[in-house]
């Protein structure tokens, strides 16, 4: 396997400057070239990731150092730009923003770990020489990043263009390999604090066909691939798949289920790639055109926005019915915050209701400002189907719901919260029989223990329902 990787990221200073758009029309522009592109997407942000999916064709991997140590985030990029012509990081962000002063977990110290060039994106709107100084601090800031090139974006006209350009030649030396105006016909709608899902987007082919003629048109993409494929050697990746697969001779497959449709489609490709490699058989349902739910030996309910789709999952009564039956006959459940909101009593929108799985005692309603956004760090405080005491999870939260927990003597919550909101910035995890659901989404590259014990609980679910299934131990 070549260690040379050619890779780029593609920066910013400010949240906010199109990163997201120049790196869905650079993929797109290089597919159509004939190159099979990679993406990654910096920090935890699952709404770009699903974006570039759409525009590479294939999975977008999270690179994120708070949820992964060092050695996983090169293993992750290695395993899965290998198989790439070039890849293309997209981060988060400016570029030094972190969680402190010392800029922990941003683009920045992703990019000097990857050893990546980088190319910033400045939005230069009502500015000229300025854009230069701007550069020239991010050069000095931490000369060990690897900045090789600058997009401007928003540009008025040729004259601030062409100032811009020679200031940042002259006093940066590095070359403004793109220059965008300020575009029409945006296809690309925002809402909460990014895009909105391209599965909500009707346009969303369009959209991306968008961004590739602006890329195409205003960007030096020879010069970006040239930059590239200079990337330097990784050096060798021990690929070695602590979650890696057992051995399924003798054993029959377990079915997971994961339920992927307009509103739930969030999940790490991580997630589903480890249950995956440890023998498991996926199986997509749909909460809204399913009649009931499938024979499955467990069930995954990711992320989403059930709040969009939420008319559609009150009117499938004979899904919702058919889901609380089996939970409560023992089926394990894990579910993240779409998913835990989903299982609740109701969902309350604008002063409207609409009944949901009933299987948890609280109703979510939805608030106009986020009610758990961020990082999370949970320590396992009481006995739950997936996770054992004392463990110290790390995840992402992003929810408008405000759960509202009517007491149950039979509930009980398995997380106490370190860091974030959760139910209640004190607890999240609410548990019943085999179900598991949190505001919290994991990441299996740091808590390989979940997919494991997941995996193990739908062995023993089947078990049970065939007694001559034998189950081994690992």
């Amino acid at each position: 396997m070549s260690n040379n990787l050619p890779r780029i990221i593609i920066a910013a200073l400010k949240g906010g400057s199109g990163k997201t758009i120049i790196s869905l029309g650079l993929t797109a522009a290089w597919l159509d070239k004939g190159l099979k592109v990679a993406t990654f997407k910096k920090g935890p942000d699952f709404i770009d990731a699903s974006w570039l999916d759409l525009a590479s064709g294939r999975s977008c991997y999270n690179l994120d150092p708070f949820l992964m140590t060092d050695e996983q985030i090169i293993q992750s990029f290695h395993s899965n730009s290998s198989a790439a012509d070039i890849s293309l990081i997209e981060g988060n962000r400016g570029l030094f923003d972190g969680l402190d002063q010392e800029g922990r977990y941003s683009t920045a110290a992703l990019g000097t770990l990857l050893k990546t060039p980088v190319i910033i994106i400045v939005d230069v709107t009502m500015s000229t020489r300025t854009v230069a100084a701007l550069v020239l601090g991010c050069q000095k800031f931490d000369p060990d990043l690897k900045i090789e090139g600058v997009i401007l974006n928003r540009v008025a006209g040729p004259r601030q263009e062409s100032i811009i350009k020679k200031s940042i030649e002259d006093y940066c030396h590095i070359p403004v390999v793109g220059s965008i105006p300020k575009l029409k016909g945006n296809l690309f709608p925002e809402r909460h604090m990014g895009l909105i899902p391209h599965r909500e987007n009707e346009q969303a082919e369009k959209a991306i066909a968008w961004a590739k003629r602006a890329v195409e048109q205003n960007l030096d993409l020879k010069a970006i691939e040239k930059m590239a494929r200079n990337s330097v050697s990784l050096g060798s990746a021990d690929l070695d798949h602590e979650d890696g697969s057992i051995e399924n001779q003798n054993r029959e497959r377990v079915r997971i289920g994961f339920v992927r449709d307009n509103a739930f489609w969030f999940y790490y490709p991580e997630n589903l790639d480890q249950l995956k490699n440890l023998g498991a058989m996926l199986v997509e349902v749909d909460s809204m055109a399913d009649s009931q739910l499938p024979p499955l030996d467990a069930l995954y309910i990711g992320g989403g926005f059930p709040e969009t789709q939420a008319e559609a999952l009150a009117n499938n009564r004979g899904f919702r019915d058919s889901l609380k039956e089996r939970i409560e006959a023992g089926l394990p459940v894990y579910a993240e915050c779409g998913g835990l909101m989903y299982l609740g009593e109701s969902l309350i929108i604008h002063e409207t209701a609409y009944p949901m799985a009933g299987v948890l005692p609280l109703k979510c309603v939805l608030e106009k400002k986020p009610q758990g956004h961020g990082y999370t760090i949970l320590e396992v405080i009481r006995p739950n189907p997936f996770l054992p005491l004392g463990e110290i999870v790390k995840g992402h939260e992003f929810h408008y719901s405000r759960p509202i927990l009517r007491e149950d003597p039979d509930m009980e919550t398995a997380f106490q919260v370190k860091r974030g909101r959760g139910l209640d910035g004190e607890r999240d995890g609410l548990c019943k029989r085999n179900l598991l659901a949190t505001y919290t989404h994991l990441h299996a590259a740091g808590n390989a223990l979940w997919g494991k014990s997941f995996y193990h609980k739908a062995l023993e679910f089947k078990c049970q329902k065939r007694p001559h299934v034998i189950l081994h131990e690992k």
